[in-house]
């Protein structure tokens, strides 16, 4: 299942580095969409309902909502599309294969790099051929990874006070501008923590199994459990529950709860 799962990313990167493609907004400057967004979207689709006939799908593009199913996948087709329509190397098609509401399999391939990443519940998380791991830096010495809740502005000082905050105790920040690659890169022990106000399940699902199976934590606000189903979320991740307990600490001093509904 993941060889043939991987075989389809691989040929779903290979049509975004076309670079063929136009550019659109979903409704702010801040959020936009290319034809290849959906083009990807649309193959993915086609190709792994092969794999699992009957199968349902969660994609960020055109509404693809069809969660009713033992199986459903979720699909970013291009996760960190304004760094992909600039041409910025930061960007990943994302596949996650979730069975009865838990994360099974998880794809996670930069086309622009090369980097494949690749987890299977129970057996570990990969990069390339490598078995990964988290660091085991302490929270001092940790990379964070975030983002300032683009799509909704209005939550910007909140993020910005929490990310301060952090900063003041922590290495330094990171804004890659995708959480998918985020994520892994956390998985990788590359960086050490992670904090977003917003996200959604296509951008997460395939890269928190990676995470969980490199032996990484997340939570959401206050350390509350994690899943992927619960549509806008906080994510704060990091690689010890000590690393993670202190994020939720300098977050709680900021934010007491979630500012949207939605």
């Amino acid at each position: 299942m993941l060889k043939k799962v991987v075989a389809i990313v691989r040929e779903a990167g290979a049509l975004a580095l076309k670079r063929d493609f136009t550019v659109e907004s979903k409704g702010g400057f801040e959020n936009l969409v290319t034809s290849a967004d959906k083009e990807i979207q649309a193959f993915l689709a086609d190709r792994l309902a092969e794999i699992l006939p009957g199968s349902g799908f969660l994609g960020e593009e055109n509404d693809l909502r069809i969660c009713d199913r033992e199986y459903v996948w979720i699909i970013d087709p291009i996760d960190g599309t304004a760094n992909f329509s600039r041409g910025i190397p930061e960007y990943a098609v994302s596949v996650a294969l979730s069975r009865k509401g838990r994360i099974i399999l998880g794809v996670v391939f930069n086309p622009s790099t090369g980097d494949l990443f690749t987890a299977r519940a129970g057996k570990g998380a990969r990069w390339g051929r490598k078995k990964i791991q988290v660091s085991d830096r302490v929270f001092e010495d940790g990379l964070l990874c975030t983002a300032m809740s683009l799509y909704r502005k209005e939550f910007a000082p909140v993020c910005n006070r929490i990310i301060m905050d952090a900063y003041a105790r922590c290495n330094d920040v990171r804004r890659f501008g995708g959480c998918a690659l985020e994520l892994c890169y956390l998985a990788a022990g590359l960086c050490d923590l992670y904090f977003e106000l917003r996200v959604q399940p296509w951008d997460c699902a395939a890269a928190l199994l990676i995470l969980h199976e490199a032996g990484g934590f997340a939570s959401g606000l206050g350390g509350a459990p994690l899943s992927w189903q619960n549509g806008p979320m906080l994510v704060a991740g990091a690689n010890s529950a000590q690393n993670l307990a202190t994020l939720n600490t300098i977050i709680g001093k900021h934010l007491k709860k979630l500012p949207y509904n939605e």
